[in-house]
């Protein structure tokens, strides 16, 4: 509707009611607005933890767990496969959550910040340390333990949430400390990606391999074919998804494969692109004397214009509102209602597992990439990007601390069926919001207010926007 309302200054659709659809514009543009916005994503996330966590603790609490434990089959023929709800949701959907995250590491091992080892070097050093740092503190705690599986839980990083962070504390924040953060959220993604594929799936089954290599296999043949990126790939995703659920390995990973594997390099470049789209539009305006049919142009239009840009990032571009506004909202309702008065604190090793991960995240994040970005700047491998400084740093590493998604998705696997899970998750709703509001806090008081970017404006506006140096 956003790119819609533009032809309003030339008049209004046919047929549309002037009046009724100025209203209808009024009460759209607020909700287009918020959907825009970094902080978008984050604010409906936690809108959905907290409607979580409402509902389970409310008298109707009973109903939360039925509608996740709620039978659903999918199938055809004889076949037939019945999951619950909170399956299809955290095994299903969350498969396109992964698939953006590949997207987004093909992106930046590519063409992004992380294409060029000099500048890799910083966030890569800060993500390492803000990855093992956490899960030391919590082994410091449960090593001995049987809940010692929980070490992976206080690594992760939800960019969503530490974006949006970012984004509230408005033009104190440079350009380049976002960029940063970025770079470190998706390297410390890809740590978690690994760490569930090797640490948190059971023995392999040789049969779901073998799907899997033909999953694999189909999608690199309709590569070479010419197929283009699209719904097309959902197939053999499909077919990797069911043989890593029938290897152990989390299926999930899936999305990762799919991502990984999908071109960086547009078809046509842009010189090809006008060039057809000149001749497009030649042709469409000749139907008009010809009778032609005028769709026919139109679709060519549309097609380059497909075309003309990186298969990477236009299927990133469009999966990460469905990931953003639904899945990962989802997500959050589907496992963040936690009953706190269920959970049974007298449990062995309770303490340790929430010190661990409550620790490992609001503590363990800042002080790891803090330690690993001083680190890499004394031994002169590294430098501070123009505009961050080390109050910036403190920011980053305290905002890397909202684990939230990627903490709770772990959680899942690292204490399926223990008792031990409520109060896992009850200590990353804890520590996501200690590492939001300290990040606020210490943005707020120790990051100047910036009128413009120090960074963006020796840029152009296009350059400032797509910059890849710091």
């Amino acid at each position: 509707m956003a790119d819609l309302q533009r032809f309003d200054s030339v008049s209004p659709p046919p047929g549309a009611w002037v009046p009724m659809r100025r209203i209808a514009r009024r009460v759209a543009a607020p909700v287009e607005d918020f959907l825009h916005t970094e902080a978008g994503g984050g604010v409906l996330l936690l809108a959905a933890a907290a409607v979580a966590l409402v509902w389970a603790n409310s008298p109707w609490g009973d109903s939360y767990d039925h509608l996740w434990h709620t039978p659903i089959a999918i199938g055809f023929g004889d076949w037939r496969m019945t999951q619950s709800l909170h399956f299809w949701i955290n095994d299903g959907l969350m498969t396109f959550f992964f698939m953006v995250a590949g997207l987004e590491i093909k992106r930046e091992l590519v063409e992004g910040e992380l294409s060029d080892l000099r500048r890799a070097a910083l966030p890569a050093a800060a993500a390492i340390g803000g990855m093992l740092a956490p899960a030391g503190i919590y082994l410091l705690f449960n090593g001995g333990a049987p809940t010692r599986d929980g070490w992976g839980v206080p690594m992760a990083t939800d960019i969503a949430f530490a974006i949006g962070v970012l984004a509230l504390l408005g033009p104190r924040v440079p350009s380049a400390l976002r960029i940063l953060l970025l770079a470190v959220a998706i390297i410390d993604d890809l740590g978690a990606i690994v760490v569930i594929a090797v640490f948190y799936s059971s023995g392999l089954d040789v049969t779901g391999l073998a799907v899997v290599g033909g999953g694999f296999a189909f999608l690199i043949a309709i590569q070479r074919l010419g197929v283009r990126p699209g719904g097309a790939y959902l197939i053999p995703m499909t077919v990797m998804w069911a043989g890593l659920h029938m290897t152990g390995v989390h299926p999930t990973i899936a999305g990762v494969l799919v991502g990984l594997a999908t071109p960086v390099r547009p078809w046509l470049t842009k010189d090809q692109f006008t060039d057809i789209a000149k001749r497009a539009i030649e042709d469409f305006h000749a139907t008009e004397r010809s009778g032609a049919d005028p769709i026919a142009p139109l679709k060519r239009l549309i097609a380059a214009g497909r075309e003309a840009v990186s298969p990477v990032s236009r299927l990133a571009s469009g999966y990460h509102p469905w990931v953003a506004y639904l899945i990962m909202p989802l997500f959050a309702l589907a496992n963040a209602g936690v009953r706190i008065g269920g959970i049974d604190f007298g449990i062995d090793h309770t303490a340790a597992v929430a010190t661990g991960i409550v620790l490992g995240l609001a503590i363990g994040k800042p002080l790891g990439v803090l330690a690993m970005t001083w680190l890499l700047i004394k031994l002169g491998l590294g430098k501070l990007p123009r505009g961050v400084s080390w109050s910036g740093v403190c920011v980053l590493g305290f905002t890397a601390g909202i684990g939230f998604t990627m903490a709770i998705f772990i959680a899942e696997l690292a204490f399926a069926g223990a008792p031990h899970l409520p109060v896992a998750k009850l200590s990353i709703l804890v520590a996501t919001a200690l590492a939001a509001v300290a990040g606020l806090a210490v943005g707020r008081f120790a990051l100047p207010r910036r009128v413009t970017d120090p960074v963006a404006a020796e840029l152009s506006p296009a350059d400032a926007e797509a910059s890849t140096e710091y």
